[in-house]
């Protein structure tokens, strides 16, 4: 039986699977062509030979696919007028996207932003210039600010890949990982596993501010106390960690939500505090700086599940030559899912409606679903650090409850 999960602002979906195909998350091979569609959805297939929908000309930059529906695909290709390692691989992403699954469907113009507002404006307004019916990117926050502005203005949508939800809106969805989803899933696994008081320690920055909040809501609504709360500057966390060790008593979990390269500074605080309670963390300890940490063996941080990208990597390892950065899944999901919805009949496949079906997609990092305010939900795993690795102790949900 599928696993589910509820969201966070209390949104039921539907208990069947999100997807119409069964098994893995990442790939679609051996599924049919409707992989990303919500269940129930009713396919026709486009007609061949049709020219890309809306388009009064061509839209400046490469072009992906032969389908009738035209998406367009805006991307930090380069920055400082050098390649940019991000934004090349997702646009090998997309590329794979399209060679597995969506070229039938879509025809994607993928233009370069050149890491800046804005060309990433010029960018979106050529694509809906050309007749692009749905915009995938930018990456970065003011990109988005700018391209969303040129989309809204023409009445189309946007699924982009920053993390500040503060772009976030009706019509500007963001697929990319959030805080909220990281907090809610390691907050209440932890809630599963008897902990009954928390502690935070978290650095001063704008994630480490943004976690503290979300992660002192969530407590509440789990009715479980934060007892201590303790911030440091970015590499100066050994205050924060006595602060902690004097709260010892009186939790059992804490939670830290740094970068993995602050990470090395941060345990060895702990370490030499003497801080000794379970600890919590969030997907972007993921990473080998922070598994290989001593006083971390044995933690917990909610995170994708390692196989659907590991397999997509293989994949895209094999076409290109090359290892896909982490923001490469982002590109094929976002590809994949303009591809499928492309292929669902009516006058607006990409409307409101169909982004934010309750029933949600899976894609290469798993189930995710975008809410009515252009944030997502992700089901996620919890990984605990057990001798140097992340390993599976509660798999990520493969849909969303039933109500």
């Amino acid at each position: 039986m599928d696993r589910e999960f509820q969201s966070r602002d209390g949104r039921r979906g539907t208990s069947r699977r999100a997807l119409l195909c069964g098994g893995l998350a990442l790939t679609f091979a051996g599924c049919n062509s409707n992989s990303l569609l919500p269940p129930g959805a009713e396919v026709a297939p486009p007609p061949p030979g049709a020219p890309p929908s809306g388009a009064p000309g061509p839209a400046a930059g490469e072009t992906l696919g032969a389908g009738p529906v035209r998406v367009g695909m805006i991307l930090p290709l380069t920055q400082n007028g050098a390649p940019s390692p991000i934004g090349v691989a997702m646009r090998n992403a997309a590329q794979l996207a399209v060679d597995e699954f969506s070229g039938a469907s879509i025809t994607l113009t993928i233009q370069d932003d050149r890491s800046s507002p804005d060309a990433a404006g010029q960018a979106a307004q050529s694509q809906i210039a050309a007749g692009a019916r749905l915009l995938l990117g930018p990456v970065y926050a003011n990109d988005v600010r700018q391209a969303a502005s040129v989309a809204k203005g023409a009445g189309r949508p946007i699924i982009a890949f920053s993390t500040d939800v503060s772009v976030a809106s009706p019509g500007v969805y963001l697929l990319s990982f959030l805080i909220a989803s990281y907090v809610d899933r390691i907050a209440e696994f932890a809630a599963t596993r008897g902990k009954r008081a928390f502690a935070v320690m978290a650095p001063q920055d704008d994630y480490g501010a943004a976690a503290l909040a979300l992660f002192q809501q969530t407590a509440g609504r789990l009715n479980i106390p934060v007892v201590a709360a303790a911030r440091y500057a970015s590499g100066q966390p050994q205050e924060a960690a006595q602060q902690i060790a004097a709260a010892a008593g009186q939790i059992d979990a804490l939670f830290i939500p740094d970068q993995a390269a602050g990470m090395p500074a941060v345990a060895s605080a702990l370490s030499a505090a003497g801080v000794r309670t379970q600890i919590l963390g969030t997907g972007i300890w993921n990473d080998a700086r922070v598994l290989r940490l001593a006083p971390l063996q044995g933690a917990w941080f909610a995170a994708p599940d390692n196989a659907g990208f590991n397999a997509l990597a293989q994949r895209y390892k094999a076409k290109f030559n090359s290892e896909p950065t982490r923001l490469a899944s982002l590109a094929y999901d976002a590809v994949t899912l303009a591809g499928a919805l492309a292929r669902n009949p009516g006058p607006d496949p990409f409307g409101a409606a169909a982004l934010t079906n309750v029933s949600g997609f899976n894609g290469a990092d798993g189930v995710f679903r975008f809410l009515p305010n252009g944030t997502n939900e992700r089901g996620l795993a919890v990984m605990e650090i057990d001798n140097n690795a992340a390993v599976v102790v509660s798999p990520a949900p493969r849909s969303f409850a039933a109500g």
